[in-house]
């Protein structure tokens, strides 16, 4: 499974890609500060990296020089609002491997993404298994235990968010962000709504209340 860094200071747009890449397949990390971004990419644990220009700590250009310095060959795909060629320019001529301006439509930035992995060989994983669990996130799929159920666009997505973190107590926050995005409002009890819609059609000991805390798959 590609692991992807999103180094991005302003939290909307870096949850709003991070859902995204999450449902598309992808492990993502989030960093808001340009050393953090640096320090990370230099890690060998991630395939790519989405670099915003304007980062505080270290700049989007600074963190991309410093990489190739150091002789790191990380596809680097650089997001800006800024419209002007010289910034462009300076981005391609310090490595980037991409330029995206914002703001920009997450369809083609994810086809952006999935023509970098190509080059370097490394794709997204179209399936997610837990157990008996296993989610077809291309067909729209879910199998458990061996048997075809149907979940909603919603149920989809918060059960998938559960099969990639199990074992983690995830808040309803976390999953209000990650799944609803900005379209919830703080105080609503979808979460706990949903999730028994999944205990309904998936088991109802696969998932563990937390008092106090969230949710945990089993």
């Amino acid at each position: 499974m590609s692991r992807i860094l999103i180094a991005e200071d302003e939290p909307r747009i870096s949850a709003f890609v991070q859902r995204g890449l999450e449902s598309a397949g992808y492990t993502t990390d989030v960093v808001a500060d340009g050393q953090d971004a640096l320090d990370l990419a230099l890690d060998g644990s991630i395939d790519l990296v989405l670099l915003d220009v304007g980062l505080p700590s270290l700049d989007g250009f600074e963190v991309l020089r410093q990489l190739r310095g150091q002789g790191s060959s990380i596809p680097v795909i650089m997001l800006t609002a800024r419209t002007s060629t010289n910034d462009t320019v300076e981005g391609l001529d310090a490595g980037a491997n991409d330029y995206v301006r914002k703001p920009f439509k997450f369809d083609e930035l994810l086809a952006r993404i999935r023509s970098r992995l190509r080059e370097t060989g490394t794709a997204a994983s179209t399936t997610v298994t837990r157990g008996d669990v296993t989610l077809d996130l291309l067909g729209h799929r879910v199998l458990v235990g061996g048997r075809e159920i149907e979940l909603s666009r919603r149920e989809f997505a918060l059960a998938e968010q559960f099969l990639r973190h199990p074992g983690q107590v995830l808040s309803r926050e976390q999953l209000l962000s990650r799944v609803w995005g900005l379209d919830f409002h703080p105080g609503s009890n979808v979460v706990d709504v949903y999730v028994g819609y999944l205990r309904t059609k998936m088991g109802t000991r696969r998932i563990r209340t937390v008092r106090g805390a969230g949710y945990r798959w089993e």
